[in-house]
């Protein structure tokens, strides 16, 4: 076991190559090897996405790509590649792969989420908990009361530099990493309190707005050694006027939405599709008052992750219920309460609260990053008391959800993106 726990933190090494050259047609692009010296020791990532994995990480550093008149992102825009020994503020250790994906997919979102204090946390490169608030540690504070369990470990990015009373709530927390464009004096003393926490600085997060409409390319590669090669995605939904009502035609009959969002709704409808950028596809999560409180990730049907959403939803609220009761986390007062140490009432008191507020969803906007094929996924979130739904249209049954909405009483709003936003 002493031998399993050094794995993670060993550097493992890797045998790639210090520049990368991809060429295009006519067209190269020219990649560095990043390594960093921290402690002394001169190396690149510590491992990939498990310690037996070598992993290498590449800087674009000369090359300006365009395909049919498509200009991706070039050289001299470096965020997450970028980061240099004086932006690991405290290092810890040298970083490893899910380190950098965390944080790249927590801008990947925050870019979306500049116009006001945010706060994204990621974990196993999806978000837990994403959160406007009027100041930085409330932007923080309600990402984390989302979902405090998956919290727990996780990468947090911010879009506003550290303050004391941001810093003080981070260091009450185990994370592995806290990113933001700057830190105000003595927050990084206050956060350096957790000697293995990663404390990472990018200043270009305050540009991070400017990078909403730039493309980069995307590789898969399989496992026969092909590579898939894509554009990056674009978020098209930057205000209300580009969505349009909910309206189809079935078998010559013109299906209409009766109620549009009104302007708390358009609000979460657009925080919400800008967090569905960084969600693994399927997903369905539920939005209230700029803060996700139900995330369904990558589920193979839509009406599986909209439940899956909804019990995600419920078991976090009751959890964040019972830590402020009685200051445990629910699973803790589950099996405090079968080893007969704590009264069953008090569990019995959490579970009717959760009950009777089924998960804090009514009120929320339920955001789908592709279409329902059926209405079963829209009644799962109007029957939780989701008052309004977005997604991209285009199912050959988008009559069925309209209906759905406007058979629900009162009637729930549903907007269309005209984009899907799968991620895989």
């Amino acid at each position: 076991m002493a031998d399993i726990k050094k794995m993670y933190t060993t550097i493992l090494g890797d045998q790639f190559p210090k520049d990368m050259t991809i060429t295009y047609g006519d067209q190269t692009l020219v990649y560095r090897k990043r390594t960093w010296d921290i402690g002394g020791e001169e190396k690149g990532l510590r491992y990939g996405e498990n310690p037996d994995q070598e992993a290498a990480f590449y800087e674009l550093v000369n090359g300006n790509l365009v395909l049919g008149g498509c200009e991706y992102i070039t050289p001299g825009n470096g965020l997450v590649s970028s980061i240099t020994e004086e932006d690991m503020i405290q290092a810890g250790k040298h970083p490893g792969k899910i380190n950098l994906t965390d944080i790249d997919n927590s801008l990947n979102i925050l870019k979306f989420l500049m116009k006001k204090p945010a706060a994204v946390i990621v974990k196993h490169n999806n978000p837990c908990g994403v959160a406007y608030g009027s100041s930085l540690e409330e932007a923080f504070t309600k990402a984390l009361r989302a979902d405090r369990v998956a919290a727990f470990g996780g990468a947090v990015s911010l879009n506003r530099a550290v303050d004391r009373a941001t810093a003080e709530a981070l260091s009450s927390q185990y994370l592995e990493v806290v990113c933001a464009p700057d830190f105000e004096e003595g927050t990084v003393d206050i956060l350096k309190q957790r000697k293995n926490l990663r404390i990472i600085r990018i200043s270009r997060i305050n540009e991070l707005e400017s990078y909403w409409d730039k493309r980069f390319i995307d590789f898969k590669s399989l496992i026969d050694g092909g590579i898939i090669i894509q554009q990056s995605p674009v978020n098209k939904i930057k205000s209300k006027s580009d969505l349009k009502p909910a309206e189809c035609e079935y078998q010559g009959k013109l299906y209409k939405i009766k109620r549009l969002p009104d302007e708390r709704e358009y609000e979460d409808i657009i925080f919400g599709w800008a967090v569905e950028q960084g969600v693994t596809s399927n997903s369905i999560i539920y939005v209230k008052n700029g803060v996700t409180i139900g995330i369904g990730t990558g589920e193979q049907d839509r009406v599986g992750v909209a439940e899956i959403a909804v019990y995600k939803a419920y078991t976090k609220y009751a959890d964040i219920l019972c830590w402020d009761e009685f200051g445990i986390s629910y699973k803790e007062l589950e099996r405090a309460v079968e080893k007969g140490e704590r009264d069953k009432a008090q569990k019995e008191e959490i579970d009717k609260k959760v009950e009777e507020d089924r998960g804090n969803i009514p009120g929320s906007v339920m955001v789908s990053d592709a279409f329902f094929p059926f209405r079963d996924g829209v009644d799962v979130g109007i029957k939780q008391g989701v008052t309004a739904i977005v997604h991209p249209g285009g199912s050959l049954r988008d009559w069925e959800s309209i209906e759905a909405c406007n058979e629900a009483d009162p009637p729930v709003a549903m907007v269309f993106t005209g984009q899907r936003a799968f991620k895989h």
